[in-house]
């Protein structure tokens, strides 16, 4: 599949790593990469050699500690923005390359964290393979991208304002993957003990021209490769008022909704313990039915 125009998304990132007041762009992103570090926190060991995908400017590893990763490996295909990564307690090493072409040995890595650079990846079963590829067994992959409900006012919005003012509409904003379909591709990546779970967070904005604003800060824009490339300004203004009437708030604000899919994989090894065989309970469910009914009829009375 080519969905996106991966040299544009890396002009985009370029672009806004070279902004002067970058850093107010990242609050989503700090946000998430705290998430994933709690999510980090929570497997109860020391990874001796980690690796964050798509790392932008190193928005996992300022929450992470020496305690818990020993060594780390950030990775993106933005120049800028890797230059700017911050030292970290962690002794970092940072690698330009393309997240969709990972330039790592099987059986690498104790650990593998990617937050919000997964979603513009054009070959994202492909990807999720070469993560297993490259990690070692009982080795664990927690990442987060972006859901299929992602501002879903911004959409709406614009395919109305289109359709009122051109009869028609294109995609303005990039397609996502749903959350139905990313536990059958962790499990078609070949990994195990899966856990997916959802979280809504929802920014507010003055208006409609706000919330493009900082896409663009963010280096978000739409690059897929059917992308109309001009909205015309009338469109705009209507996609605005639309915006405004159907979820604004009453102080006047506008929300944007952000639907991040966080996901936890682990790579197969021998050690790990496996669910019991076929037919191999001796109680069936039928039987703890009777049971449960017995000690509830014979519990004493009061």
């Amino acid at each position: 599949m080519n969905v996106f125009d991966r040299n544009m998304k890396r002009k985009q990132k370029n672009w806004a790593a070279a902004l002067e007041d970058a850093e107010q762009y990242d609050y989503l992103r700090t946000e998430v990469g705290s998430r994933i570090a709690d999510r980090v926190f929570d497997v109860a060991r020391t990874f001796p050699l980690a690796l964050d995908i798509g790392c932008g400017r190193s928005h996992i590893a300022k929450h992470l500690n020496k305690e818990t990763v020993e060594k780390l490996f950030l990775i993106d295909y933005t120049e800028k923005a890797l230059k700017q990564t911050p030292e970290t307690e962690i002794p970092i090493h940072r690698v330009l390359a393309d997240e969709e072409f990972l330039p790592f040995k099987e059986n690498t890595f104790d650990l593998v964290v990617s937050s919000l650079s997964l979603h513009w990846i054009n070959d994202l079963p492909g990807a999720l393979r070469q993560i297993n590829h490259v990690l070692k067994p009982d080795g664990v992959f927690i990442g987060a991208m972006v859901g299929g409900e992602t501002l879903y006012e911004l959409r709406c919005s614009l395919q109305l304002a289109e359709l009122e003012r051109e009869g028609g509409f294109a995609p303005h904003v990039s397609p996502f993957t749903a959350v139905t379909d990313l536990g059958n591709l962790l499990g078609r990546a070949q990994f195990n003990m899966l856990t997916v779970d959802i979280d809504e967070i929802q920014v507010h904005y003055p208006g409609m021209f706000e919330v493009m604003l900082d896409l663009q800060g963010m280096g978000e824009s739409n690059c897929a490769w059917n992308r109309k490339p001009v909205l015309h300004r009338d469109t705009m203004l209507a996609a605005a008022a639309i915006y405004k009437e159907m979820y604004g708030n009453e102080d006047g604000s506008v929300p944007a909704t952000f639907q991040i899919l966080y996901m936890i994989g682990w790579k197969p090894d021998s050690s790990q313990a496996k669910p019991a065989k076929r037919g191999s309970a001796g109680v069936s469910f039928g039987d703890l039915g009777k049971i449960n009914e017995l000690s509830t009829t014979n519990k004493p009375k009061k």
